[in-house]
C-alpha cells in the first residue's frame, strides 16, 4: 500500500509538472495596444465559414445583423448565392434570403447535414456521414448521390461544395476533394488529400491562381494538370491571387506559391493562432494569449499588438475578427 501511495503521489507531481510548465507565447517586444478593437453590440454564440449567430438566433453577415432567425433546434451552416442555411439534426434544412425573409425553402433529408451549398437551383448537400448530394431546389428532386467513407472523427472546420461553372467540388469529411458535372450528373474525379483517420476533413479549399488548393489538418494539395503535396501540421490557410500562408501547430506562418513551392517562413515558439486576414500588404494573425502579429507578406517584417482575447468562438468577417462580445478590426 505504501508504494501505492508513494507511486501516486508521483504521478500527481508529474501531472502537475506537465500542467504547471505548459509553454506558451511570450513575445520579447510588444510594440502597444492595437488601436482598432473594442466591444461589439452582440456575443458571438456560434458560427460557420462566413456567418455567425448572435442573440435570438439573428445571424451576423458582413458585419451586420440580418432580420433574420434561424430556428432553435437548427444548426447555423452559412451563406451560399443569398441564402442563408441552416438544418436540424434529423436533416430539416431550411433556406432563407438575406434579402427576403419571406422567401424561404425547407427540404426533409432525413440525414444529418455538415454543411451545403447554393447555387441558382442547385443545392449541394455533404452529410454528416460524408455522402454527397445535389438536389433541384425548385422542384426538390435529387441530381446525383455520391457515398463517401463514413469519417470517424473531425475537425470542426467543415468546407462548403464550391461551385466552379459545371463543376461541383466537394471538399469530404475523409480528406478527399470530389468532383461532379451538375449537367451530365456524372462524378468526374475524385483526389485524395490525405488518408489519416482521424481528423481528416478537408478544413480549406480555393482556386488560386487557377488551381485547386485544398488542405486538411495534415496534407495540402495543389491541383491542376499534375497532383502536389506537402505534409504539414496545419491550423488554418488563408490566399490571394498569388499566394498561400500556413498556420501551423508549431507557430510557424508558412508563404506559399500556388505550386506549394515555399517563399518564407515565420516562426513564434508556442503560439497558437486563432485565425488570419490578409488586407492589402499584410497578414494579420491573431494569437490566443491576446496578441495580433502584423507581418509583411513577404514575411521580412513583423510588429506584434496586444489585444484583449477572451475565451469563445472567433469568427472572421472580412477585414475583422469578432471573439466573444469583442471586434478586432485590422483596418
Amino acid at each position: 500500500m505504501k508504494l501505492l501511495i508513494i507511486a501516486l503521489i508521483s504521478v500527481a507531481a508529474l501531472i502537475f509538472s506537465a500542467c504547471s510548465s505548459k509553454e506558451v507565447f511570450e513575445p520579447t517586444h510588444v510594440k502597444d495596444d492595437w488601436e482598432h478593437a473594442g466591444s461589439s453590440k452582440f456575443t458571438i454564440k456560434n458560427i460557420s465559414p462566413d456567418a455567425a449567430l448572435v442573440e435570438d438566433h439573428k445571424v451576423l453577415l458582413h458585419g451586420k445583423v440580418l432580420d433574420i432567425s434561424i430556428e432553435d433546434n437548427h444548426r447555423l451552416l452559412g451563406v451560399s448565392d443569398g441564402w442563408i442555411m441552416s438544418s436540424s439534426v434529423e436533416g430539416n434544412l431550411t433556406l432563407q434570403h438575406s434579402a427576403d425573409s419571406k422567401k424561404v425553402e425547407k427540404f426533409n433529408l432525413k440525414r444529418t447535414v455538415a454543411t451545403a451549398s447554393v447555387k441558382g437551383d442547385l443545392l449541394a448537400v455533404l452529410f454528416a456521414n460524408n455522402e454527397m448530394a445535389i438536389y433541384s431546389i425548385a422542384d426538390k428532386s435529387l441530381f446525383i448521390k455520391e457515398q463517401g467513407d463514413a469519417p470517424i472523427v473531425v475537425n470542426s472546420k467543415i468546407v462548403k461544395p464550391n461551385f466552379k461553372d459545371d463543376l461541383v467540388i466537394f471538399a469530404t469529411l475523409d480528406g478527399k476533394v470530389v468532383i461532379i458535372n451538375s449537367k451530365t450528373k456524372k462524378k468526374l474525379r475524385t483526389v485524395i488529400v490525405s488518408s489519416e483517420e482521424h481528423f481528416n476533413n478537408i478544413i480549406y479549399l480555393d482556386f488560386v491562381d487557377n488551381k485547386i488548393v485544398a488542405a486538411t489538418g495534415h496534407k495540402i494539395l495543389s491541383l491542376a494538370q499534375k497532383e502536389i503535396r506537402f505534409a504539414y501540421d496545419i491550423r488554418s490557410v488563408v490566399s490571394d491571387a498569388k499566394e498561400l500562408f500556413v498556420a501551423t501547430k508549431q507557430g510557424e506562418i508558412i508563404s506559399l506559391t500556388p505550386e506549394l513551392q515555399q517563399n518564407a517562413k515565420l516562426k513564434f515558439p508556442f503560439a497558437h493562432f486563432l485565425g488570419m486576414i490578409i488586407s492589402r500588404d499584410k497578414l494579420y494573425v491573431l494569437e490566443k494569449e491576446g496578441y495580433i502579429i502584423e507581418i509583411s507578406k513577404d514575411l521580412s517584417k513583423h510588429t506584434i499588438y496586444e489585444v484583449d482575447v477572451e475565451d469563445g468562438y472567433v469568427f472572421i468577417d472580412g477585414k475583422i475578427f469578432f471573439v466573444d462580445d469583442e471586434y478586432i478590426s485590422v483596418e
